[in-house]
C-alpha cells in the first residue's frame, strides 16, 4: 500500500469514536482539565539549549528559562526580565536593571551574576554573542539588581540579540550552571521561566513533564510571542512523543492527546473533517527547508561540488514529498531569506530555479575530484521533515552517480552527530536535513545557517570572509535600501560558494483539539496562555 493512503487509512480508523463512537478519554475529568498533552515534533534527547541549535530543544526551553528581551510578532524586542536599559551617549556602554521579584525554581532569587554567567557561556555559541564577544571590554554585575556591558564599538542590535526566538536564545541560569564548558551538556534543569521542568518523569523518547512554577511573575502587557505576560493556564504540560504520525492523528481524533505540533499535511483532511478538532497553519512565517554539506570534507571541502548539489536539486521534488500537491503550501526559493519578506532576494540565485541539470552537476563533481567514496547522509526517521528530505536526496545523489551511505537514525543522534567534524569515514558526516524556521530568516542577524566564519561557523563549518563581510554591512546600514543592498550581494555571494542548498519554502500545519483555547500562530508552540476546558 502506498505510504500516503496507508497513513489516511490508519488516522481514518480513530475517526469513528471521536466523531460519535465510543471515546476513551486516558485521564479522569478532573486531572485531564488540569493537564495539557502535547505531540512535539520530535524526542527531546537532550535538554541544553546552549550546548545544541534543535527547535525541539528551543521550544521545551521556552517553558523553563526565561530572558532578559522577548521578541513579540513583529520581531521587535520588548523587555523581559529587564525593568529597565540605558545606553551612553557613544553607544559603547549599556547598562541594564532586572525587574524585582524574580526566583529562579530552586527558590533562590535571579542576580546579575547570573546573568553575567548565563550570557558569557551563550555568547561563546551565537553568532550573534560572538559578535558581542568581539566587541567587548567587560560584561560585569554591578550590584544584585544590575549588570553593565561596554563594548569597544557600538552593537545597535544588542537587544534583539538578547531577545531573538532562534537557537540559541540567551536564556537566563543560575550562575552555578552557567558556568558550564559551553561545548558541553548541563546537567540540572533549573530556569526562572513560567514552568518548572519535571526531571524525575522524563523519560527521553517518550515523555517529559512541565509543572507550573507558582512563583513566577508575569509581567502586565498582553503576551505576544516571546514578550509580554507569560500567563500559565493549566498545572502541567506533558510532551508525548509519537514519532509515527498516524499514531498521533489517532490520539488525537480520541482525546488522548490535545495538541500535536506538526501534523503531516498527508492528514490533514482527516482531522479537519472531525468536528471536534481545529487545524491551522502553524506561521505564516513558514519554513526554510536544508540540505546541509560538511564544508570539511571531500567531496563538499571544494565549491564545484556543492554548485553541483545546487544546480541538480529539485526543490520541487523536496516540497512535493512533504506538503503533497498543494502549492500553497511550498514555493521554490532563488534565495536563502524568507520569501514575501522585505529583504528576500534572488540575486545570483539563478542556478536553483528553473530545469534541472545532472548532466552540467555530474561534470562539477568529476571537476571536484569525486572518486566514487561513500557519502554519508544522516536521516532522521523520527521527524516527517527530514525523512522526506532524506529519501529524496538519496535518489538524487544516486542518480548523480554518488555511492549513498545512508545512515537511517533518530532526531537526538543527528543533533549530536552533526556537531563532529571528524571524517564520516570515522563517525562524521556529508550531508545532513533540517529546516529554518522563516522568523529566523527574515535577516541576517538571527539567521545562522547563513554564518559563514569558519570554526565558529554552524554545523559543517563554512568558511568565506566575503560573506561575513556582506554580514557585516547589513548590520552596518543605515536604511532600508543599505539593507537590501548587503543581503543582495550576501545572497550572491552564498549561491556562489554553496554556503548551503535550500529545499524550498513551505508552510506547516498544527491541530489541537477545540476544547483547549490560546493557541497562536508562532514560530514555537507557546504555552502561556493556553487553556483546557
Amino acid at each position: 500500500m502506498e505510504r500516503r493512503s496507508f497513513l489516511k487509512a490508519t488516522a481514518a480508523a480513530a475517526a469513528f469514536s471521536a466523531t460519535g463512537g465510543i471515546a476513551a478519554p486516558a485521564l479522569a475529568q478532573g486531572a485531564a482539565a488540569r493537564t495539557l498533552r502535547f505531540v512535539p515534533q520530535a524526542n527531546l534527547a537532550n535538554f541544553d539549549p546552549i550546548w545544541g541549535t534543535q527547535y525541539v530543544v528551543r521550544n521545551a526551553s521556552l517553558l523553563v528559562w526565561d530572558t532578559l528581551y522577548g521578541v513579540d510578532e513583529t520581531i521587535t524586542p520588548r523587555r523581559q526580565m529587564v525593568e529597565s536599559e540605558e545606553v551612553s551617549a557613544d553607544g559603547l556602554t549599556w547598562t541594564f536593571k532586572l525587574r524585582p521579584g524574580l526566583r529562579f525554581h530552586d527558590n533562590t532569587p535571579v542576580l546579575a551574576k547570573d546573568v553575567v554567567a548565563s550570557l558569557t557561556r551563550w555568547a561563546v555559541r551565537d553568532p550573534m554573542g560572538q559578535m558581542l564577544r568581539a566587541l567587548q571590554n567587560e560584561l560585569v554585575a554591578v550590584d544584585d539588581n544590575t549588570f553593565r556591558w561596554s563594548l569597544k564599538a557600538p552593537y545597535p542590535k544588542m537587544l534583539l540579540a538578547l531577545g531573538k526566538n532562534n537557537s540559541p536564545c540567551a536564556f537566563i541560569m543560575p550562575e552555578r550552571i552557567a558556568k558550564t564548558d559551553p561545548f558541553q551538556q548541563i546537567t540540572e534543569y533549573v530556569g526562572s521561566g513560567p514552568f518548572r521542568f519535571v526531571r524525575d518523569e522524563w523519560v527521553p523518547g517518550a515523555k517529559a513533564v512541565f509543572a507550573r512554577f507558582d512563583g513566577y511573575v508575569p509581567r502586565e502587557e498582553k503576551p505576544s510571542w516571546l514578550s509580554g505576560g507569560k500567563k500559565v493556564m493549566v498545572e502541567r504540560v506533558e510532551w508525548i512523543v509519537m514519532p509515527d504520525p498516524a499514531t498521533a492523528a489517532a490520539a488525537l481524533q480520541n482525546g488522548e492527546v490535545d495538541w500535536w505540533e506538526s501534523p503531516i499535511a498527508d492528514l490533514v483532511p482527516v482531522l479537519r473533517r472531525n468536528r471536534n478538532i481545529e487545524v491551522d497553519i502553524a506561521d505564516p512565517l513558514g519554513n526554510v527547508g536544508s540540505f546541509r554539506m560538511n564544508h570539511l570534507h571531500a567531496p563538499f571541502n571544494d565549491p564545484r561540488a556543492r554548485r553541483a548539489i545546487l544546480m541538480a536539486l529539485s526543490q520541487e521534488d523536496y516540497m512535493r514529498s512533504l506538503v503533497g500537491d498543494d502549492q500553497s503550501l511550498w514555493k521554490e526559493m532563488g534565495g536563502f531569506f524568507t520569501p514575501n519578506t522585505p529583504l528576500y532576494t534572488e540575486a545570483g540565485g539563478a542556478i536553483m530555479k528553473g530545469p534541472r541539470n545532472l548532466d552540467a552537476a555530474k561534470k562539477l563533481l568529476q571537476e571536484a575530484g569525486y572518486d566514487g567514496r561513500p557519502i554519508t547522509l544522516v536521516v532522521a526517521q523520527d521527524q516527517p521533515i527530514t525523512k522526506s528530505f532524506g529519501d529524496v536526496s538519496a535518489d538524487l545523489l544516486k542518480r548523480l552517480g554518488m555511492n549513498v551511505d545512508f545512515v537511517a537514525t533518530d532526531w537526538g543522534t543527528v543533533g549530536a552527530r552533526r556537531a563532529l567534524k571528524t571524517p564520516p569515514s570515522q563517525g562524521g558526516w556529508h550531508i545532513f536535513h533540517t529546516w529554518h524556521a522563516g522568523a529566523d530568516c527574515v535577516n541576517p542577524a538571527p539567521y545562522t545557517a547563513m554564518r559563514a566564519n569558519g570554526d565558529n561557523a554552524w554545523f559543517g563549518w563554512p568558511n568565506n570572509p566575503d560573506i561575513e563581510a556582506a554580514r557585516d554591512q547589513w548590520f552596518a546600514a543605515s536604511d532600508l535600501a543599505g539593507e537590501k543592498a548587503a543581503v543582495d550581494k550576501m545572497n550572491a555571494l552564498a549561491v556562489d560558494f554553496g554556503l548551503y542548498a535550500p529545499t524550498g519554502f513551505f508552510l506547516s500545519y498544527q491541530a489541537w483539539r477545540k476544547n483547549i483555547t490560546g493557541v497562536v500562530k508562532a514560530p514555537a508552540p507557546f504555552f502561556w496562555g493556553v487553556s483546557k476546558t
